[in-house]
């Protein structure tokens, strides 16, 4: 997509504004509407862009604890590069283009907070050992007959449901709402977001999306544009969507599972790496190997799957959230679940992860696990033959608290050595500034059971 592709487009399409953004350390898409005069005028070289995106939580409001930026740098610009191949025409925006931004520093190196930039690090680490990798993103959300007042006049609680009860894999609640549902799967494909499958979960107002596998990077960029595309959708329609990983604790979790592979080019094929159709579990050397750093390194790495407070909510027994550091074939109590399939279709289902992912920096992390387990040809543990969630299972726990996942991280040599140092440190201030605004709160379930007991 260069300038004069693109100019040729934006006449077809009558393009009269253009929307950038890039993507914070939340998962959050930051950005702005811009003139056309003013895009092309910044196409090439890039535009500054207020840094405060790095210096400030998913709140807005300013960290004590960064480096990257602060009251002794008096929060500068960055410069924000326009990727052109991200190029889209916003369906429920007529006339308007969009493009995403990666971040650098003034040198020109990339910014080590910008997680889409950690992302293009690994891929291309990925590119020189001679392989591409292949994601796909699944998720769960809750939808609700609220709007942003009402959510906040409630307090969000006694939240009404799009529809009420338990109703999994529904055809009735799927029909019910087949305007909804059309207009998500017809509106994504327009944004260049496909989407493979789309049905109901069990809860009331819960739904599953499967989009479709791609690159590793478009993947990323299309699950985090998913979420921000969804909250548009359904607000057009009165409409609220939660992609919180526990937003109820008497109902299910909402999941994120990642499903990967890596291939290789032979001339002008792609050929599958995960399949060996000669072992039992029909996984190459190399995918065990790539499935082996993953286990290996879950526990440490946690923080950056589950990256806020209430992710761990979900960790609770009794259901399909992994508790261990595990992988089985067609398991889904385990962390991991190995896929057997054709060649193509043979790959592992990352299944730690929940809704509420930054899909760049999960992606980033799981492949830089994976090829960490290729290079020092790590052989994964044996795998669960039942349920992998229990404390008698053989399986390292995974933390079980933001706290001591983040503390895990920052001890881990290997995070800092496969994703760099810049990246994990800033990463590491910010979830300690998480955990102390949570320890601050006081909570419903304080108020109803000390305040008039005690």
């Amino acid at each position: 997509m260069d300038a004069h592709t693109l100019r040729a487009a934006f006449a077809e399409k009558n393009i009269t504004r253009v929307k950038i953004g890039g993507f914070d350390i939340d998962g959050l898409l930051r950005g702005k509407y811009v003139s056309t005069d003013k895009f092309w005028s910044v196409l090439d070289d890039g535009l500054g862009f207020c840094d405060v995106i790095f210096g400030w939580d998913i709140g807005d409001v300013l960290y004590d604890n960064a480096k990257v930026t602060g009251w002794a740098t008096g929060y500068p610009d960055t410069h924000a590069n326009i990727d052109p191949r991200t190029f889209r025409v916003i369906p429920w925006e007529p006339g308007t283009a969009a493009f995403i931004l990666d971040f650098a520093l003034p040198d020109g190196s990339p910014h080590p907070a910008c997680p889409r930039s950690l992302l293009k690090r690994v891929l291309a680490r990925t590119r020189a050992l001679g392989y591409t990798a292949t994601f796909a993103v699944e998720f769960e959300f809750y939808i609700f007959k609220e709007t942003p007042a009402s959510l906040e006049a409630k307090g969000y609680r006694g939240l009404e449901p799009l529809s009420p009860g338990m109703f999994g894999y529904s055809w009735v609640r799927e029909g019910q709402n087949s305007e909804l549902c059309h207009a998500i799967m017809d509106e994504m494909a327009a944004f260049d977001i496909p989407i493979e499958a789309l049905h109901t979960e069990t809860g009331p107002g819960v739904y599953e999306v499967a989009l479709r596998y791609d690159e590793a990077l478009r993947m990323a960029d299309k699950a985090a544009l998913f979420k921000a595309a969804m909250k548009q959708l359904c607000a057009r329609r009165g409409l609220s969507v939660t992609f919180m990983a526990k937003w109820s604790a008497s109902l299910p979790g909402s999941s994120g599972h990642l499903h990967q592979s890596l291939w290789q080019k032979s001339g002008d094929t792609d050929v599958p790496l995960f399949h060996d159709g000669a072992a039992d579990d029909r996984l190459s050397r190399l995918a065990r190997h790539y499935l082996g750093g993953q286990v290996a390194l879950m526990p440490e790495l946690t923080a950056l799957y589950s990256p806020t407070i209430n992710s761990y909510k979900r960790y609770v027994p009794g259901v399909w959230a992994p508790l261990t550091a595990s992988w089985g074939p067609e398991n889904r109590t385990c962390a991991i679940r190995a896929i057997k399939g054709s060649p193509s279709a043979t790959r592992l289902e990352y299944r730690q992860t929940a809704a509420d992912i930054n899909p760049h920096t999960a992606i980033a992390t799981c492949l830089a696990a994976g090829l960490w387990g290729i290079q020092h040809e790590v052989a994964p543990p044996p795998p669960a033959s039942g349920d992998a969630s229990g404390g008698d299972s053989g399986f390292a726990p995974l933390p079980r608290t933001l706290r001591e996942a983040n503390q895990l991280l920052q001890a881990s040599t290997r995070a800092r050595t496969i994703l760099g140092e810049g990246f994990v440190d800033h990463y590491v201030r910010t979830r300690d500034w998480e955990v102390r605004q949570y320890e601050r709160a006081v909570s419903d379930w304080e108020l109803r059971r000390y305040f008039e007991g005690i």
